[in-house]
């Protein structure tokens, strides 16, 4: 099997990504493709790339380590094949990206590649990759060295002399990096191994089980492998790329008016140039005499920060996490398998929340020692479980679920349901749960 890597560095945090909450989510529907994946003896010579009629495309969470990644190449591969191509994340949806892999199938077979971007530029904020020798005369170079991001100095030296960046886009064949891991990180392979034979689903998800997952050591690929291999190589390419690793970086990608500004949501500004400004849900954001500037505006947190330093919101999260400030770990809409809930308003012995269930979904069995809760609903229908009690509650009808009951929540109907949540007690942590069933599997 050969497998193309994406490994990415985002320093966004809780203004980017929903965090990770100790699982991974890949949607069961592409991962089913490993199974439809042509039996030809497929190749990646570009005549032979349509026989692939299921491409895997997966979303990596930022803050997880490499043991995820090399999981998918210890699943299984149709009929125990090694030539079947798996693209996890495509570089581009364009035509040259099936030349560059093409071009670069007889070294995949036996090296770990990296695409190398020549760059436009000396940029700061990637890394960059030393190209050595060519390789029997392919495209495809040796790698002489890998460098961490360098200062303004280093980089105009290193577009200077050659270098290119490192993106973080890797081909190679799976067995290969399963061979190196075990060669370099065996406690990342196993915890890999590990997670994958104890995977369980969770209808339109994979869930890892926590405790082997947190086996695995931190580290990306480049630490891991590429920097330790005798078998790294990088492919010289030069198409549009962007790591989209900053505020400033998303801002260059996104169409702007003719004040160069990029607007998301409700916003009005006045006398504001080359600036990006998103405010989410019904936020009005408004900036006045303002050049240069990124301006985010969330439920629960606003961002201000010059273009030229928004690579510092790395920096604030990591200084927001040691003060252990909650907006620094997870969004004020958490997710769950069945829906999410968000927090609405909060006091003392009480909060309020909204809960919204997909058709079908159902939160578990459950009984809370320390809160009541009131729910209120506002669309679609609910059914619950309050003992032994079944109800269904429609549109503007309310029910009462007493401390200690066992009480279940689901929605029957065909359109989301959607629910006022009142919490009243004298706790209110979300480990205050007793889970007696849950279709999900969670603990």
């Amino acid at each position: 099997m050969l497998v193309t890597l994406h490994s990415r560095e985002v320093g966004l945090d809780h203004l980017g990504d929903e965090h990770f909450q100790s699982r991974f989510w890949a949607p069961a529907e592409l991962l089913s493709g490993l199974g439809r994946v042509s039996e030809q003896n497929v190749n990646l010579g570009r005549a032979h790339v349509a026989a692939i009629d299921y491409h895997v495309i997966l979303h990596l969470e930022a803050d997880m380590c490499e043991c995820q990644r090399a999981k998918f190449a210890h699943r299984d591969c149709p009929s125990g094949r090694n030539d079947v191509v798996v693209r996890l994340v495509l570089l581009q949806h364009e035509p040259h990206s099936l030349d560059v892999i093409a071009r670069m199938a007889p070294i995949a077979q036996g090296h770990l590649v990296t695409f190398g971007i020549h760059p436009n530029g000396p940029a700061t904020s990637y890394g960059y990759v030393r190209p050595g020798a060519k390789l029997d005369g392919s495209a495809v170079h040796a790698v002489a060295a890998f460098v961490e991001k360098p200062d303004q100095a280093t980089a105009t030296r290193y577009v200077a002399e050659g270098y290119l960046w490192n993106c973080g886009n890797f081909l190679f064949r799976a067995d290969r990096m399963l061979e190196e891991l075990a060669r370099f990180e065996p406690d990342m392979l196993a915890a890999a191994k590990a997670s994958v034979d104890a995977i369980a689903h969770d209808l339109d998800f994979l869930r890892l089980p926590e405790k082997e997952f947190l086996q695995a050591p931190k580290k990306s690929i480049d630490y891991a492998v590429m920097e330790r291999t005798a078998h790294a190589a990088v492919l010289p390419v030069n198409f549009g790329w962007s790591d989209i690793g900053s505020w400033d970086a998303l801002w260059k990608e996104l169409e702007r008016d003719p004040d160069g500004n990029t607007t998301d949501g409700p916003t009005a500004l006045i006398d504001t140039h080359n600036s990006l400004v998103f405010s989410d849900e019904t936020i009005l954001t408004a900036v006045i005499g303002l050049d240069d500037v990124v301006v985010v505006t969330t439920s629960d947190a606003v961002l201000v920060v010059s273009k030229a330093k928004s690579e510092k919101v790395r920096d604030l999260v990591n200084r927001l996490k040691g003060t252990a400030r909650r907006e620094a770990t997870e969004h004020r809409r958490i997710y769950r398998p069945w829906g999410y809930y968000q927090g609405v308003d909060a006091g003392p012995r009480y909060q309020v929340k909204r809960i919204v269930v997909k058709p079908g979904g159902q939160l578990s069995l459950q009984q809370h020692h320390h809160r009541a809760e009131h729910w209120v609903v506002v669309k679609g229908t609910a059914q619950v479980v309050v003992n032994d009690t079944v109800s269904t509650v429609y549109e503007n009808e309310s029910i009462y679920v007493p401390i200690g009951s066992v009480h279940r929540l689901s929605n029957p109907g065909k359109i989301p349901l959607e629910l006022i949540e009142v919490q009243v007690g004298s706790y209110l942590g979300e480990d205050d749960i007793v889970r007696l069933d849950d279709i999900y599997k969670r603990a």
